[in-house]
């Protein structure tokens, strides 16, 4: 029985398809930037809807070419801001066939935390998953017993991608000024987040998953075809983050677009993304960050699967 999953961001739209036995069978990811604006005007603009409606209708047509049995929808920080997520989700009902999920940010960050650590080398202690999104970001604590993770919290904070970038990141390249407010917007939610719930303070292992993390891994390496099983494990220095983050912030998109590793349509976010890391890689002192190249659609693929 094939299982799908499709994750509705605020960047990218997103699926994977697995068999009964969690074997990937596709995994696509398309930049449709459904959260476009929607941090200022709290609406989803009719452009990026079509853009994400398009993708959505392409992956539907996959879904029936699979005999996918059993598909979740899901949707996260763009949708749960928008005014007009209603009648989005209306639409998304229409074009693939399924009930659209908008799912609360700690929920979001429970299926994350669970898809990230597949195949994954943990130590034991506690971690900490970091997955950077679009619009949010979600931060799970939890650790090793037996072998197996244990989820002690989940929260998000509303920093991303692109909420900074549009947010702070208004000139070409960014000036050092908006560079230090968008690192800064994540430090004061970060500490709010401490003093809310203080075992955040205590993991010692930094894990992270999403776009953001993968290209920065890729950047890093110089990878000239993008590769993400080749990340997937990879410890990525907090030199190495900060050296690409002082690189890539200071080149214009035109330049920035020449990096590596560094896909043309995730050009003019990265930078957002890049605060958002470097920002809790200095709060936590962390030495460095596992990639997972595992995701979201991976836990609730899991989930759909029974082997959770």
């Amino acid at each position: 029985m094939n299982v799908a999953a499709i994750d509705i961001g605020t960047n990218s739209t997103n699926l994977l398809v697995v068999d009964e036995h969690g074997r990937t069978i596709e995994r696509v990811v398309n930049i449709t930037r459904l959260g476009r604006g929607v941090d200022s005007s709290r609406r989803l603009t009719d452009d990026a809807v079509k853009r994400t409606l398009d993708c959505l209708a392409e992956y539907r047509r996959l879904l029936d070419r699979h005999q996918v049995a059993r598909t979740r929808v899901t949707a996260t920080s763009a949708v749960r801001d928008a005014a007009n997520r209603a009648a989005f989700a209306d639409r998304v009902r229409e074009t693939t066939g399924s009930e659209l999920e908008v799912l609360p940010g700690e929920e979001e960050g429970r299926l994350a935390h669970h898809g990230a650590l597949i195949d994954l080398d943990v130590p034991s202690g506690r971690h900490l998953v970091i997955d950077i999104g679009g619009g949010s970001t979600e931060l799970v604590v939890g650790e090793m017993v037996g072998g197996k993770s244990a989820m002690l919290a989940s929260r998000s904070i509303d920093v991303g991608a692109v909420r900074l970038t549009e947010r702070h990141l208004v000139d070409d390249p960014p000036r050092p000024e908006q560079l230090l407010n968008a690192i800064g917007d994540t430090h004061d939610l970060v500490d709010d987040l401490l003093r809310e719930v203080p075992e955040f303070a205590s993991a010692t292992n930094f894990i992270g998953t999403s776009g953001t993390i993968l290209t920065v891994a890729a950047v890093e390496i110089g990878q000239r075809t993008f590769d993400a099983d080749a990340l997937h494990g990879m410890h990525l220095s907090r030199a190495a983050v900060e050296d690409v983050f002082r690189t890539l912030a200071t080149e214009t998109l035109a330049d920035r677009k020449h990096n590596p590793g560094l896909p043309a349509d995730r050009a003019d976010v990265i930078v957002g993304g890049l605060c958002v890391l470097v920002a809790l890689m200095r709060k936590w002192d962390a030495p460095h960050v596992t990639v997972s190249a595992r995701n979201i659609m991976d836990g609730i693929c899991a989930e759909l699967r029974g082997s959770w």
